[in-house]
């Protein structure tokens, strides 16, 4: 009995133990969360906004992020568009007439970019900034204050006629980013896909048009019977001026005839002058086409004489020229005989080169050359006698 109340006892204090282990481990992860986070992941579609003691520290892009200090953390505010939708069935126009008005769009928190609007508006618009919901109803709630702004500034006719929508548009567009740029938000892609008319507005506008309709019924048909009985007058007198019209262009075309006729005949004799004029200046411009000729060919011929005389004289200049060295040589050697001699020594040992061999035969006599070969000894025949050549 002492034992089973032993291990009972054991029991119960390894599970308090367990226990207070528990809670001291969760204790100890509650307090430490506030001082460190590890591998924080900001994704693509979001901006991180970093805290250290309460206060923004850093607004961060897309990445992994870790932080050690007092009361740190990382809270994610996403980038994506918000898209809403809102209705307004009563909008009272400039006219004192209602219609309703639906506007759509896309709504865009602060981006990275942004960074100091965040930083500024993040302790009064946090929930804004971190919950889609909230964001979508403020937008809405903004958007109907800016559709009766534009929509009461505005007659019926402005509101829902033709491209009075697109102004209608735009202003609800400028309206709503204005108000929501006190919240550090951007509305894009806005649009008004429908203007909705009450039952009795549809049927009074719909009377109006086919009044409209109606009266410029009447008023084609009065402009078209107009129109015929003009037709049927102008028809007429137009047959009375065409008839006159005839007589006198027939009176016209006589009158015409006769002075063609009368041109004709003048013209003809133009022609006849003027070809008599004519040949008088063909025979005149022959003329003096020859006599030019002339005047040419002498001027030409002077000028080949002029130039052959000048080419003789530059020949004959060029010539002294050439000469100029040859002819001061030739002075030079006919005063100085010993120079002479001196540079035809120079000349012929000049003309020796090493491998050349001289040989001196008496006045008369002409030497007799054998080439070696096998069994011929080189000889040289200088005065009829073969005299062996060492």
């Amino acid at each position: 009995m002492n034992q089973i109340k032993k291990r009972l006892l054991g029991g119960a204090s390894v599970f308090v133990t367990i226990v207070v282990v528990v809670v001291i481990i969760v204790a100890l992860l509650a307090v430490s969360s506030q001082f460190f986070y590890f591998f924080e992941r900001v994704d693509e579609q979001e901006v991180g906004v970093q805290f250290e003691g309460g206060s923004i520290s850093d607004v961060v892009g897309p990445g992994v992020y870790t932080d050690f200090g007092i009361f740190v953390e990382l809270e994610r505010v996403s980038s994506q568009a918000i898209p809403f939708t809102v209705t307004d069935e009563e909008i009272i126009t400039k006219d004192k007439q209602r219609i309703g008005l639906v506007v759509s769009g896309d709504i865009f928190r602060p981006n990275l970019a942004e960074k100091d609007t965040l930083r500024t508006l993040w302790a009064q618009y946090r929930g804004l900034y971190l919950d889609d919901e909230l964001a979508r109803t403020r937008v809405q709630d903004l958007a109907r204050q800016a559709m009766k702004v534009c929509v009461g500034d505005r007659t019926f006719d402005d509101n829902i006629i033709g491209t009075a929508r697109d102004a209608l548009r735009a202003c609800v567009d400028d309206e709503l980013n204005k108000l929501a740029s006190n919240f550090g938000l951007s509305i894009e892609n806005l649009v008004v896909p429908e203007v909705i008319l009450s039952p009795a507005v549809q049927v009074a506008l719909d009377a109006i048009v086919q009044s409209r309709l109606e009266t410029e019924k009447a008023a084609q048909d009065k402009l078209r019977a107009d129109a015929q009985a003009k037709a049927e007058q102008a028809r007429q007198e137009g047959e009375i001026r065409i008839e006159q019209s005839r007589i006198q262009e027939q009176a016209k075309q006589e009158t015409t005839l006769a002075k063609l006729e009368q041109e004709k005949i003048l013209a003809q004799k133009a022609v006849i002058e003027a070809e008599r004029a004519n040949e008088l200046a063909r025979v005149q411009a022959e003329r003096a086409v020859i006599e030019a000729q002339k005047a040419n060919d002498l001027l030409a011929a002077e000028k080949d004489l002029e130039i052959n005389q000048a080419l003789a004289l530059a020949a004959i200049e060029k010539a002294k020229a050439d000469l100029a060295h040859q002819v001061s040589l030739a002075e030079i050697y006919a005063d100085n005989p010993g120079y002479l001699e001196l540079q035809m020594v120079q000349a012929n040992a000049n003309a020796l080169q090493p491998t050349d061999k001289v040989i001196f035969t008496p006045e008369g006599t002409i030497p007799t050359l054998v080439l070696p070969g096998p069994g011929i000894v080189p000889t040289v025949e200088t005065s009829g006698v073969a005299q062996p050549q060492q």
